[in-house]
């Protein structure tokens, strides 16, 4: 059983890769297409590092979404041209927890210090149901108005372009496709997506395209967030969430929001970490968290301790949320946890338009949305962490367990793995004086990529 409060907050409006594997560069036609000049780094092993006054890094679960925000980064982007084109991305390579259905929650660091909490959570719609009204792009284009430095257009388009064209399922999307086998059998367009011509699911390396959401990113890219919420991608998504008994509607799509204001700060291992404030679910589990792992230093403890208050029992295995986060060059950072509220959400796809529709947040799935946490941590006035926790209390666990470590993480070992992993994820980016590390959860299979600025001649 969940206590009332805690579903109140819920409910509020308010490349290094796993192993030693390399991911080798795309072909030159596609990386033209996704924007990704000669001046991209083309490999990417066990860590990435981003030298001072010369980058800056991205990390994330999937490795082609850390490769793009890289790419982003290399061309003169900000942290949150980063992570948008990061998610737009994983909603063509990593929909599994990443989609224009779901939601979630940021962080934004600006160069003055200035730290900003953008909220996003899907919502239910007046109509009941079992879809869930998106915020996503609403936020992620809310983000990028205030704080992108790159055309939109650029931001959407390497997502735009996996889908349209084709890319190799990750080692990362294979683990949750095999263990989401059952889910993706329920829907036609997933079933062709992902499953090959024996009924299974698609092993790592092999190629797969979602031409409908192409054609759906392409109107994003073109219309901005009015493309998904107004006009015929709307229209598609309201004529068959009504089609299947659900209840989003035309005026709720239209009317959507994303809300910002201050993240929660507190001192934290000698640094002013920040996370998202107690106004949502996610906020006051993390503030909860923090208090009862400051207090034990175990881990499992405090997970268990932090459920138990909440009044929280049995979870989901995969809950479908993932977290990703960049720093840049110009001091700024920002980290992001978004949800489809359970694996692929509700596992339907509007027809039509590609789009995986979010799992209502009013059942149990609901509680994916407690379990992101973005955080930023500063020292001395400079970027010290950027990261992000998703997927259950685990990947919680392991954020605010870097930030209390009050230490610079240079190596693999040094970051603090869920134990769960690849369904509580932990990714951060840490910096010092002189270099920014980024890392990804050990126990997964997801990638950091630094970006490199060419040297000018004076």
């Amino acid at each position: 059983m969940l206590s009332k409060r805690f579903l109140a907050l819920l409910a509020a409006p308010m490349l290094m890769l796993g192993g030693c594997q390399t991911f080798e560069s795309l072909g030159d036609h596609t990386a033209a297409t996704l924007g990704l000049g000669e001046d991209t780094p083309q490999t990417y092993t066990a860590s990435e590092v981003s030298l001072a006054q010369r980058g800056g890094v991205a990390v994330a679960d999937e490795p082609l979404a850390a490769r793009t925000g890289a790419g982003a980064l290399t061309s003169g982007g900000s942290a949150v041209d980063a992570v948008t084109t990061m998610f737009f991305t994983m909603t063509a390579t990593y929909p599994v927890a990443a989609g224009l259905g779901g939601g979630g929650i940021c962080l934004v660091r600006d160069a003055s210090g200035q730290v900003t909490e953008f909220d996003f959570l899907t919502k239910a719609p007046r109509g009941a149901g079992a879809y869930a009204l998106p915020g996503a792009v609403k936020g992620f284009a809310e983000m990028h108005r205030l704080y992108g430095a790159l055309p939109w257009q650029r931001v959407v388009g390497p997502g735009e372009a996996y889908a349209s064209t084709g890319f190799p399922v990750s080692q990362a999307l294979a683990v949750r496709l095999a263990a989401a086998q059952s889910i993706v059998r329920l829907d036609a367009a997933l079933s062709a997506e992902f499953l090959d011509e024996t009924g299974a699911v698609r092993a790592a390396g092999t190629e797969t395209k979602n031409i409908p959401l192409g054609v759906t990113l392409g109107a994003i890219r073109q219309g901005g967030s009015d493309g998904f919420y107004k006009g015929d991608v709307a229209s598609r998504i309201v004529a068959y969430s009504t089609a299947q008994g659900g209840g989003i509607s035309e005026a709720e799509l239209a009317a959507t929001t994303a809300q910002q204001g201050p993240a929660r700060q507190r001192p934290m291992g000698g640094m002013i970490a920040y996370m998202p404030g107690t106004r949502t679910g996610a906020g006051a589990f993390s503030a909860s968290m923090t208090d009862n792992l400051s207090r034990t230093r175990n881990p499992q403890a405090a997970v268990s301790q932090t459920l138990a208050a909440f009044g929280v029992g049995a979870l989901p295995h995969d809950m479908g949320s993932t977290g990703f986060a960049a720093v840049d060059i110009n001091g700024g950072a920002a980290s992001c946890a978004v949800t489809m509220n359970g694996p692929f959400g509700s596992a339907r796809t509007a027809t039509g338009t590609g789009v995986v529709l979010g799992l209502t947040p009013s059942t149990q799935a609901g509680l994916a949305s407690a379990f992101l946490t973005p955080v930023i941590a500063a020292s001395g006035g400079q970027v010290a962490m950027a990261g992000a926790g998703a997927g259950g209390p685990a990947g919680t666990a392991a954020a605010i367990g870097a930030l209390l470590s009050g230490r610079t993480l240079g190596k693999r070992g040094d970051l603090r793995g869920t134990g769960t992993a690849p369904y509580d994820t932990v990714n951060m980016i840490s910096c010092d004086e002189t270099a920014c590390v980024a890392l990804s959860d050990p126990g997964a299979h997801g990638a950091a990529a630094a970006a490199e600025v060419m040297a000018t001649t004076q």
